[in-house]
């Protein structure tokens, strides 16, 4: 497994709208394995292996985009008040620390709460600035910042880092693209897609344009192992690649999910399946393009997902690998 590659996917800046370096990393990996590679309108990047014209056309997406926050004001003294880009979860960014594209490094704090639970409205980021005019000399109104990368490893197959919500996808996908063969049947199009955490975006433009035959979203899941967990989700780390079934998004077509626990069997993936109550992903965007497209999920099981500390199980990255390169292939 190519750990630099891993790291310098995860560490690269890009919320929604802004993912022009992650772009970069992932097209330099890419260079001179792929038969095509071009950035869409939206900024989506599409990478093309072509088959021998044969098979189906596949869509494989992962999306590049990270939550965080941006700047809609300053107060006198200083102090940077924001609004979200994607799902935050206001408690989980106190005490954090964050960065802004040109580098400014802030942390995270918020407004004592007499009741109720935290708010976006209510949390400040502390930039070391003294006043406000200070303030907007070093960020601009609309500066967007993210949690600010730190990849630890927890024992001796999992990672923490934030961003691993879609970035491990995003490696996935990449690493799959680069063990393909030179003769493959179908055309594949690995597409990373931006704006994917404020509605699906890159995605639903990505999969109009490339009008596949079938769809695979490549995202991380929400798990069950933890104590005292308030949603059960049967999907636990160590166990495999999760085969979405549903979400919120989308319910998979049986077809297509009967074909990965298929490949997963006899190829001797590790694998388990996956319902989702909540959230979503790519595949709710391409499942619905055109004249609709049999789509599915392949999930990466991910511990406290939308915080600093996204833990995943390099096992069951490895197993996800695997099966999108038999879903591509077969």
């Amino acid at each position: 497994m190519n750990m630099q590659l891993l790291e310098n996917i995860l560490t690269s800046y890009g919320p929604s709208g802004h993912e022009g370096r992650v772009a970069e990393v992932i097209r330099e990996a890419l260079e001179g394995h792929v038969d095509e590679m071009y950035t869409d309108v939206m900024g989506s990047l599409i990478a093309v292996k072509k088959g021998d014209g044969t098979g189906k056309k596949i869509m494989a997406s992962a999306h590049m985009d990270h939550i965080g926050l941006a700047v809609v004001d300053a107060d006198k003294n200083g102090f940077l008040r924001v609004c979200n880009v994607g799902g935050i979860r206001a408690a989980k960014m106190v005490s954090g620390h964050v960065i802004f594209e040109n580098g400014v490094c802030g942390v995270v704090g918020a407004d004592e709460k007499v009741k109720g639970e935290l708010q976006v409205s209510d949390l400040y980021i502390d930039i070391g600035a003294e006043t406000k005019e200070e303030a907007l000399t070093m960020v601009a109104l609309g500066d967007m910042c993210v949690m600010k990368p730190r990849v630890t490893r927890l024992g001796e197959n999992r990672l923490a880092s934030p961003a691993m919500d879609d970035r491990i996808a995003c490696f996935v996908q990449a690493a799959a693209m680069l063990e393909l063969p030179d003769n493959l049947k179908n055309d594949v199009y690995a597409v990373f897609s931006v704006q994917e955490e404020v509605g699906l975006r890159g995605a639903t433009t990505a999969a109009y344009h490339v009008n596949p035959d079938l769809g695979i979203a490549v995202d991380v899941t929400g798990v069950g192992d933890v104590p005292k967990v308030a949603t059960k989700v049967p999907v636990e780390l160590g166990r495999g690649a999760a085969i979405k079934i549903m979400d919120r998004s989308l319910i998979c077509t049986p077809s297509v999910v009967n074909m990965m626990e298929k490949l997963a069997e006899e190829s001797g993936i590790a694998h388990q399946r996956e319902v989702l109550p909540y959230g979503g992903t790519d595949a709710g965007a391409i499942q619905r393009t055109r004249g609709g497209v049999a789509s599915g999920a392949i999930s990466i099981p991910c511990r406290y997902i939308h915080s600093e500390a996204e833990t995943v199980d390099l096992r069951d990255v490895q197993a996800c690998i695997d099966l999108l390169k038999a879903c591509v292939t077969a």
